[in-house]
């Protein structure tokens, strides 16, 4: 009996002394001591001698290991079902442009699925005849620019002979046989290819009508949408996330509102460069730019460097550089007037993340990634921060949506309003 008692009195001193280090109780495994009495000793383990660092290490490297296994397993998922969540992103950015309008009709009396038909078919008809402008345009300009182009081959032809590279006539042509023995020999190549873009094409006919099934009802129903998938949430979460949700959706709109305007003036700036410099195809080529602005940093200069080539082949080399003057010029305006001014009252995002984020897009889904890379990063940073500065679901002040203030000039997250704060 005596032995018992001292076995927990042991156990218990060993317990409360643990417990006051503020470590876990290790088990316990009774010994006798030099003079014969039964005492508890706590048992050896695996991590016994393993430093702190490593065991804290150790614990973050698994966590890391699931999450990229889990942000992998997202993507493997994603592109399996590209043919439903393309079309579904490009429905949400068409949405967030198109929602204020259908808003206000619904503000007036028009009832929900009157006036998401109104502001679809209106889109389409902005949208069609556009195109057919373009088209148009395109086509009548065809013999020129073809005359013109085949001018300014002869030109570059005659550069490559009588130029620095000193490229005779006969290598050229040797040339210009090789490729076409080589289009010959890989014409069942060139066939399949050809069968892969007719998959394409009816990929992208159904992505299409999907993307206007979709848009109808976003713009119908969008928020009993949200709210739908909400409740599907535990009870605690459902508040904070519908708000976050809201603020993400506030976010976009201004996002998509002012990436528009920024496209509209550089498609214009360009276009006006282009026609006062008579470079063929102008129309088309500043519809180029302003399809080309909506990927951020690196669309315009993109599509710009279209029109150079085209000046350079249709007009010369004087009339290149003139219009590459005249896309750097617009890039420098909206570098560092449009996108500080404008773009930086509706999201504010670091240059370094834009950029890695159209990477990313890119690489994992083309050109349609890096078009919505920047969006997804941006509702992403609003939602994130909002559920940061409040956790409980209340909104934020003046109901403005957390995300859209600049971090790298102080604030509330900068380092100078830290340092006002420090004693």
């Amino acid at each position: 009996m005596a032995t018992w008692i001292t076995q927990v009195g042991e156990r218990a001193r060993a317990r409360l002394t643990t417990a006051r280090k503020g470590g876990s109780v290790p088990p316990f495994v009774p010994g006798p001591d030099e003079k014969g009495v039964v005492l508890v000793h706590p048992a050896s383990t695996v991590e016994d001698g393993i430093p702190r660092g490593i065991k804290v290490a150790g614990a973050w490297a698994w966590r890391i290991v699931l999450f990229i296994l889990a942000g992998y397993l997202l993507l493997q998922v994603i592109s399996t079902l590209r043919l439903v969540v393309i079309p579904v992103a490009v429905a949400m950015l068409l949405a967030a442009l198109l929602e204020p309008a259908a808003g206000r009709l619904r503000r007036h009396g028009v009832p929900r699925s009157l006036a998401a038909a109104i502001v679809l078919v209106g889109g389409l008809i902005v949208v069609f005849g556009g195109l057919g402008v373009i088209i148009y345009t395109f086509i009548a300009q065809f013999d020129n620019l073809a005359e013109q182009v085949r001018g300014g081959l002869n030109e570059i032809r005659h550069w490559l002979s009588y130029g620095p590279l000193h490229i005779s006539e006969q290598q050229f042509n040797n040339a210009v046989d090789q490729l076409q023995r080589q289009v010959t020999a890989n014409r069942g190549a060139l066939t399949s290819g050809a069968l892969s873009t007719a998959t394409t094409l009816g990929e992208v006919l159904t992505g299409f009508f999907l993307v206007l099934f979709v848009l109808f009802f976003l713009l119908r129903d969008g928020a009993q949408i949200w709210h739908f998938l909400c409740r599907l949430l535990p009870g605690q979460a459902q508040l904070p996330v519908a708000r976050a949700g809201y603020y993400s959706w506030f976010t976009l709109v201004s996002y998509v509102r002012a990436t528009v305007l920024v496209a509209f003036v550089d498609a214009v700036g360009i276009g006006i460069g282009l026609v006062v410099l008579r470079v063929p195809l102008a129309l088309p080529l500043a519809a180029l730019v302003f399809l080309g602005a909506f990927i951020p940093v690196v669309g315009a200069t993109l599509s710009g460097t279209v029109a150079v080539l085209v000046a350079l082949v249709t007009n010369g080399p004087v009339s290149a550089l003139l219009v590459l003057a005249v896309v750097i010029a617009v890039q420098q305006l909206e570098g560092h007037v449009l996108q500080p001014l404008i773009m930086g009252r509706a999201v504010a995002l670091h240059p370094l993340s834009v950029i890695l984020a159209i990477t990313t897009g890119v690489v994992v889904a083309g050109i349609v990634g890096g078009l919505v890379a920047v969006p997804l990063l941006a509702i992403g940073n609003t939602a994130v921060r909002y559920l940061a500065r409040y956790p409980d679901g209340e909104p934020t002040p003046e109901g403005e949506a957390p995300g859209t203030e600049p971090t790298d000039e102080g604030g509330e997250d900068g380092t100078v309003e830290a340092e006002k704060q420090q004693p």
